[in-house]
Order: C-alpha cells, then sequence, then structure tokens
C-alpha cells in the first residue's frame, strides 16, 4: 500500500498528472428542459424523451447500438456548480450535509454525469432516447453499453450492498 506521504511526493514531483484533461464532446443533448429548475430529478423511471446529436465525425462509433437497447449516457453538466463540496442529498434541507461524491447531485468538481438511458430510436447520427436527466444543450462525452451480464456477475442473487 502506498503512503500518503509518497502519493504528496508523487503529486510534487509531477508523476500524477495534476493539469487539466481535454474532454471533447461526442454530441448534444436536445431536450425540453432549458434550465435546472424544472428538469427530472435523476429519475430512472421518467418517460422524458430526450434526442442525442452526435457529431458526424462518430456516425462509425454507433455501430450496434439498436432500439430498445439501453445505454449508459455520459454527458458533462456544464452548468453545474464546480465548486460545491457538500449538499443536502437531492435538494432536500432535511437531509444532512453530505460530501458530493455520496451523492448524485449535478453540483461537484468534475460535474460528469452517468445515466441509463433506453434508445428508441437511431436515424444516422441522432439517438431518441428515454429517460436522459440532462438540460438542452448539454455536452455529451461518451455513449457506453448496459449489460445486465456484467451487473449479475459482479453481484449474483442481488448481493450489491
Amino acid at each position: 500500500m502506498i503512503s500518503h506521504a509518497n502519493i504528496f511526493a508523487l503529486l510534487r514531483s509531477g508523476i500524477i498528472m495534476t493539469e487539466p484533461y481535454v474532454c471533447t464532446p461526442i454530441g448534444m443533448v436536445v431536450s425540453s428542459f432549458k434550465e435546472r429548475s424544472p428538469a427530472p430529478f435523476q429519475d430512472r423511471n421518467t418517460e422524458l424523451i430526450s434526442k442525442i446529436i452526435i457529431d458526424p465525425k462518430y456516425i462509425p462509433g454507433l455501430e450496434g447500438l439498436s432500439a430498445g437497447e439501453e445505454i449508459f449516457v455520459l454527458c458533462w453538466f456544464d452548468r453545474s456548480d464546480r465548486s460545491v463540496l457538500r449538499v443536502h442529498p437531492r435538494g432536500d434541507s432535511k437531509n444532512p450535509l453530505t460530501g458530493v461524491f455520496n451523492t448524485r447531485s449535478p453540483d461537484r468538481p468534475n460535474p460528469v454525469s452517468l445515466t441509463l438511458v433506453t434508445i428508441e430510436e437511431i436515424h444516422e447520427n441522432i439517438l431518441t432516447v428515454r429517460g436522459l436527466d440532462a438540460l438542452d444543450n448539454t455536452p455529451v462525452i461518451d455513449i457506453k453499453p448496459y449489460s445486465t451480464k456484467l451487473h449479475e456477475e459482479k453481484y449474483p442473487c442481488g448481493t450489491q450492498t
């Protein structure tokens, strides 16, 4: 195990990268939600239909995806407050303050969102999806397949804790 002193030494030496990373969006969200206040609140059961417009140069990356599949969509919540480290979960002040890394708050140092959605339709570079909790014009930074098989192998018989 590496000690805290060794970690700080690595940071000072530049071996552990502390410079900003560049992340280029692969597309943008088209949603009826223009502002944060009426947006869905991480509701997996939402019936909200959104579109993801993929940059045409990434069309080959869509090969193999089809309607009816579930995928993870990773977005950059560009309108989030990146200075926030503690929040009241679900925005409810009755809940005790909690570190953002223990919540799904959009306000966090690196506001990457991860949402499991269902593909309703794919037409060229336009994905129509159900369940995306993102505002209009939110940058999409990646799409990943979802597999119940992988989840079930890691957590057999519902053993996830």
